[in-house]
């Protein structure tokens, strides 16, 4: 009988070292519950598992809705011609296609070269540049049809287009968006843990209005995008995005 008690008062013992190692653990504010919002499940998409180069994870995007950026341009040509992408195709240097870190893959993108005003719209089949301040990687087609080649890097603005229906003419677009008006947020972070994402925008509410974090779930598991809020017009985000540039450099614009 002793035998008996002393076991149950180990185990007793052992439940509360337990209980008191998870709460230093994980410190939150007294009166603040953090409850982690149910999102229904979405079924995998190829190209949507996050993946790493070097130091850095990236989580590509489960929509390209409303998305646009501006930044440098680079491209790509013999060196990579015949060779894999991505997403499986063999990469084609006169093919209107590119590469980018997180738009889904097939991702129709419209690409304005911001020096001569250019454009062309190309189909995002592969994953890059990994250069720093670069957001495109196009093919030698498309750097020649923006007059880019000479220069090699040139800035430029990239706006998902909405969804495209192949034909013998080319792509029909089946609605045409409004670029120019909506809601406009900067996205300046991702979490796995959505008390650190609620804890990043508590930190952040504190010098902006509007901080709003968007949970979306892929391959089983739930990611948390933490989002400032812009503007109502496209422009006038823009110049907002590039001034906070600085204090967030992976940050992008997109809009809801």
């Amino acid at each position: 009988m002793g035998n008996e008690r002393r076991f149950f008062r180990l185990i007793l013992l052992g439940l509360i070292v337990l209980w008191g190692l998870s709460a230093c653990g994980s410190p939150r504010p007294k009166g603040t519950v953090f409850t982690a919002p149910s999102l229904p499940e979405r079924p995998p998409a190829k190209g949507l598992k996050p993946y790493k180069v070097g130091k850095r994870t990236y989580y590509p995007l489960s929509s390209a809705q409303g998305y646009t950026e501006e930044g440098l341009a680079s491209w790509y040509g013999p060196k990579f011609h015949g060779k894999r992408t991505a997403s499986g195709e063999v990469y084609n240097m006169y093919a209107f296609t590119a590469a980018h870190k997180i738009l889904p893959l097939g991702t129709h993108v419209l690409v304005t070269n911001l020096e001569n005003g250019r454009q062309v719209v190309v189909r995002i089949n592969d994953r890059g540049p990994f250069v720093p301040g670069r957001i495109i990687d196009l093919s030698y087609a498309a750097a020649r049809a923006l007059g880019m080649v000479e220069e090699g890097v040139v800035p430029v603005r990239i706006v998902a287009l909405a969804e495209g229906q192949p034909t013998p003419q080319g792509v029909k677009w089946l609605a045409k968006p409004d670029f120019k008006h909506g809601e406009f947020y900067l996205q300046v972070g991702a979490f796995k843990s959505y008390f650190n994402a609620q804890r990043f925008r508590s930190t952040l509410a504190r010098r902006y209005s509007k901080v709003i974090i968007e949970p979306f779930r892929q391959a089983g598991q739930t990611f948390y995008r933490v989002r400032i809020f812009l503007a109502r017009d496209l422009d006038q985000a823009r110049l907002l995005a590039q001034r906070l540039k600085a204090l967030f450099p992976e940050s992008f614009l997109v809009a809801k």
